[in-house]
């Protein structure tokens, strides 16, 4: 769809950031025909006053027929920052996700690599003041003298100086009169880091003569002189010549406390040179592990995947927790690598990657780089441009790293393939990283391994139905046990008044044990917060957003209620609003609640909490696992980022302190996720030969689930969950798409839903159409929402045309007067 044709090209079709359904034509200017080609980054000229950073997807010399082309303004790139197996990915991505095709541009490329513009205010080389057309205030005097000082001014600079929130109709005015002109300037957001080396000047470091009369030169110079000792202490110029080209860090100086201003008298007299080299943001790490040793049950896993990947592109690796799958994706990726392909290692969060990454960097050192939203801009530039340049053959990252420019990949691998983590909900492209990785893998001819100790039921029916290789491990690495599981039941200890604080007696003792072992805790609870929300006693008042139909959550350390869908904040009442009763209390539990309880239950005990709230600073993650794997902390508590893959030899002792939360959720994969969550969290307990137990409280621990779980019965559960999605059509029996309507009037959004509903029915393929009813949040950020769900037959062509039609229905109601400030959100597999 993207090929460079071979005649002279006179056009660019370009990819921009915006949601319009086609690329944009545009002139290739004659300067700039021999350096443009698909996927450089070019700036282009979009409306009347805004300028772009957009990819060329295609040259060619065809010009539009119902618009006239702009020229390119300029060329940002020596040579292409995106491939074309990107751009075919994209287009994938955009027809099956129904998005545009600039939407997943916006979402691929690092916000590092788009251009940013502002409105930038100059004087107008042909006014001439001295005319007097027009009489001038004040403050357009002021502007008009301070603009003969300085040649520009941003608009942010004029507010300031004018001490307005927005000095527009200033500008406005001065435009009007001929005085000024506002322009467009266009400023790129990487920057490479920059470090500021030191190096001595030739006659010193060739002349050993020299050198002894500079030092008895600066004998009378001590702070000079001491500068001087520190270089030739850190860099051998005689034994290594070529050590002084490099020189030294400026900063070594400084940090060793020698004089700043010493230093630069030495550079201004020459005795040293001053230069800036580019340095990598990313620490380089030493290659300390090159053979991975496999048990036979490892051996055995990975032998048998390499013979599934000779007839499947894809494999389900369905090890346990604590079976060493971490040691056969080693080995996999060495093979990949040494035949000169790339590999992708995906991660469902952030919290995995510090834990693995430091066990691959022992392995595959500066060839490894790593990839997520917690980088900043210009770090993410960084792994983008090592991909491009070759520096990186591993990429170790979250679902965004898909996007990132691979040109070789031989094989990916999608860790905890399960977690819901992988799926993108807003905005678009609301993809799943895992079904899209495997996309990505066939558009390379690679292979894709899926691993997982629970997996989803989708990839597990796919291996059922051969579409998929399947591979088993059911043993722990090093004859580790699989931990004992224990039912609490909350309402019986209830009745005895055994409930203390929110834990079981059993569970309060089981934790107890623990700690007089001096091993440690996980305490698992799926809501951050104090408290779920607080309610008045006498009249049932509740807290809710301004913004959203929630109650706000109470947050008991930073003594306020927030809601955690816009992030709306209040402070927390003396007494209720409605009635004026004092007697606010709180209802439900929290991580952060949870974490006061087990300090009243037990005050000698270390406890530290993980969950958004205390993981929002980018090394947060790192410092509490660095503190509980190093036996600093007996307590973790935490939510879901505590039952993925972290590997801790201490723990012993797992607590589920609410699993009917997880149970009764409103999603027919309620009970799947709760097996898995569960399931998860307990693998992190017995790890390292001693035995681990699994504390689950719940109120109903009759039911099938509890035995499920405790009795490691996953097929059982999977044939009764199937039975159940055959019958009512769910996937993967169906193919299932949900359209969000919204709107700031809830009549507008309601009447926009059912025309919707009545115009989708008419597509003539067999479907079913549920709704519309109000979302299961019925207004959110000030829109009221609705929800259409619909269950497409997903033989042969039929889901691709039912969405081809659904995004023409959508299209052309965005067109009708009536529904033109309706937003329509799709989102495809939306669960």
């Amino acid at each position: 769809m993207y090929e460079q044709e071979n005649q002279p090209a006179n056009f660019a079709d370009i990819i921009l950031p915006v949601p319009i359904p086609n690329m944009f034509t545009y002139e290739i200017p004659s300067d700039l025909m021999p350096s443009i080609g698909i996927g450089h980054r070019v700036i282009v000229q979009f409306g009347q006053k805004k300028v772009l950073t957009g990819i060329v997807g295609k040259v060619h010399q065809r010009p539009p027929q119902d618009y006239e082309t702009k020229p390119i303004l300029e060329i940002l790139d020596d040579h292409p920052v995106v491939n074309p197996l990107q751009i075919k990915f994209w287009s994938w991505m955009a027809e099956y996700y129904c998005c545009h095709l600039g939407e997943v541009m916006n979402a691929a490329l690092p916000s590092g690599l788009k251009l940013s513009s502002e409105s930038n205010v100059q004087l107008n080389p042909e006014y001439d003041p001295s005319l007097k057309n027009y009489p001038m205030d004040d403050r357009e005097i002021i502007l008009l003298e301070k603009l003969k000082e300085k040649s520009e001014l941003s608009y942010e600079d004029c507010n300031k100086l004018l001490g307005l929130k927005s000095a527009y109709t200033i500008i406005k005015s001065l435009v009007i009169k001929g005085a000024v002109l506002v322009y467009e300037q266009v400023k790129e957001k990487y920057s490479p880091k920059i470090e500021n080396r030191i190096r001595l000047s030739s006659p010193y470091c060739e002349d050993k003569k020299e050198l002894e009369a500079l030092f008895t030169l600066l004998s009378k110079r001590p702070k000079q002189e001491d500068i001087l000792l520190k270089y030739l202490q850190e860099v051998p110029i005689y034994k290594q010549p070529e050590a002084n080209e490099k020189g030294l860090r400026k900063q070594v100086f400084l940090e060793a406390g020698l004089s700043g201003s010493s230093l630069k008298t030495l550079i201004g007299k020459g005795v040293f040179e001053e230069f800036e080299i580019i340095v990598s943001r990313f620490e380089q790490q030493p290659v300390t592990q090159t053979e991975i040793i496999l048990s036979d049950g490892q051996q055995e896993a990975f032998d048998s995947i390499k013979s599934q990947f000779e007839s499947k592109q894809t494999t389900l690796l369905h090890g346990i927790t604590g079976s060493g799958k971490t040691e056969i994706y080693i080995k996999l990726i060495q093979e990949v690598m040494e035949s000169g392909s790339q590999v992708l290692l995906l991660l469902p969060e952030i919290a995995l990657t510090t834990q693995i990454v430091e066990r691959l960097q022992k392995v595959f050192g500066s060839e490894m780089g790593v990839f997520h939203s917690r980088y900043s801009d210009n770090e993410r530039v960084e792994v983008w441009q090592g991909i491009l340049s070759g520096k990186y053959s591993l990429v170790v990252g979250v679902r965004s790293s898909i996007f990132l420019p691979f040109d070789s990949l031989g094989l990916i691998i999608v860790d905890e393939e399960h977690e819901s983590s992988y799926k993108q909900f807003d905005p678009a492209p609301r993809f799943q990283a895992r079904d899209a990785a495997i996309m990505l893998a066939w558009l390379h001819q690679a292979k894709t391994l899926l691993g997982s100790a629970t997996p989803s039921f989708e990839s597990y029916y796919n291996c059922r139905t051969d579409k998929y290789g399947y591979t088993s491990l059911f043993q722990r690495f090093g004859g580790a046990e699989l931990p004992t599981y224990h039912i609490a039941d909350l309402l019986a200890d209830r009745k005895k008044n055994l409930l203390k604080l929110d834990f079981s007696r059993l569970l309060r003792e089981k934790i107890q044990e623990a700690l007089n072992r001096q091993e440690q805790v996980l305490i698992f609870q799926n809501r951050r917060g104090y408290s779920p929300f607080i309610s008045c006693e006498e009249c049932g008042w509740t807290p809710e957003c301004e913004h959203c139909d929630v109650s706000l959550t109470y947050h008991q350390y930073s003594e306020e209620m927030r809601c955690h869908y816009c992030g709306f904040k209040d402070k927390v009442p003396k007494a209720c609003p409605a009635c004026g009763s004092n007697k606010l209390n709180t209802v439900g539990v929290g991580t952060e609640r949870l974490e006061e309880s087990l300090s009243l239950l037990f005050p000698e005990a270390r406890i530290a909490r993980m969950d958004l709230d205390t993981t929002k600073s980018k090394y947060a993650y790192q410092r509490i696992f660095e503190e509980f794997s190093g036996g600093n902390v007996d307590i973790l508590v935490g939510t879901q980022m505590i039952t993925k893959g972290l590997d801790f030899g201490n723990v012993t002792v797992v607590g589920i302190v609410d699993a009917d939360r997880m149970l009764y959720f409103p999603d027919f994969r309620a009970t799947e996720r709760t097996y898995q969550q569960i399931t998860q969290v307990a693998g992190r307990a017995g790890r390292r030969g001693k035995k681990g137990e699994v504390i689950i409280q719940t109120r109903k621990p009759d039911l099938p689930i509890f035995t499920q779980i405790t009795g490691h019965l996953f097929h059982e559960l999977y044939l009764q969950e199937m039975g159940e999605r055959k019958r009512f059509f769910y996937p993967p029996f169906v193919k299932t798409i949900k359209v969000t309507v919204k709107h700031k009037d809830g009549r507008v959004s309601e009447r926009a839903a059912r025309h919707l509903s009545n115009l989708i029915k008419d597509i003539s393929l067999k479907k079913i159409v549920l709704g519309p009813e109000k979302g299961l949040i019925a207004k959110l950020r000030n829109q009221y929402i609705y929800e259409i769900y619909i269950k497409v037959d997903r033989t042969g062509n039929i889901p691709a045309i039912f969405k081809s039609e659904l995004q023409k229905i959508i299209f052309n109601l965005g067109t009708n007067k009536d529904f033109r400030s309706v937003r329509f959100v799709v989102d495809v597999d939306p669960y």
